[in-house]
């Protein structure tokens, strides 16, 4: 059974699922924010900034998708549907006897404190635990990132632990804080 849907709607935001038709919407949500990404990221080359490289990463992402192996949503307000503010994507799903995923989410720099994220990635967790049924989500999160903590604090995360050196993120191994959410319903 596939569960993809091409959108999902909040109070303030549309979530979409984008092909390589969008790949330029893309480009331009990361040449935007280039610099505020750059210290929460693994380290990106010249190549990931073309248009080609978001045409095959959005078709990598379909067909991931299709797969049911990962759910990625691009972010877009409703009185701006044209300019990607961010994305969400829940990825390795697992199922068996784990039932379970990674959330990574990232954000406009210009978008922060405005409640998006929170407000996108309740969506994004209700799909995840009412649609695709799964037990677990996890996110790995830096120490030092303590807008993105707060926001999966609001959503009922809880601190699994500290992973130590676990990303290579701009070119420095980094700890990471194990934060999950259970869904009680499974």
């Amino acid at each position: 059974m596939n569960y993809m849907q091409k959108f999902y709607e909040t109070k303030r935001l549309i979530l979409k699922v984008l092909d390589e038709a969008n790949a330029g919407q893309v480009l331009d949500y990361y040449m935007r924010n280039r610099d505020f990404l750059e210290e929460w990221e693994a380290t990106k080359d010249e190549e990931f900034y073309t248009k080609e490289t978001h045409e095959i990463q959005l078709n990598n992402d379909l067909e991931n998708m299709l797969k049911e192996n990962m759910l990625r949503l691009w972010i877009f307000k409703k009185d701006d549907e044209g300019t990607a503010i961010g994305t969400l994507s829940f990825t390795n799903i697992v199922r068996g006897a784990f039932w379970s995923c990674f959330l990574g989410y990232k954000l406009d720099g210009a978008e922060i404190n405005k409640g998006y994220m929170t407000e996108a990635l309740k969506k994004g967790i209700e799909i995840m635990f009412n649609e695709f049924k799964l037990h677990r989500i996890e996110a790995n999160i830096m120490p030092k990132n303590k807008r993105s903590l707060r926001v999966v604090d609001k959503l009922g995360f809880y601190n699994e632990g500290i992973a130590y050196k676990y990303l290579k993120i701009n070119g420095r191994w980094e700890d990471h804080i194990h934060m999950v959410l259970l869904n009680d319903k499974v």
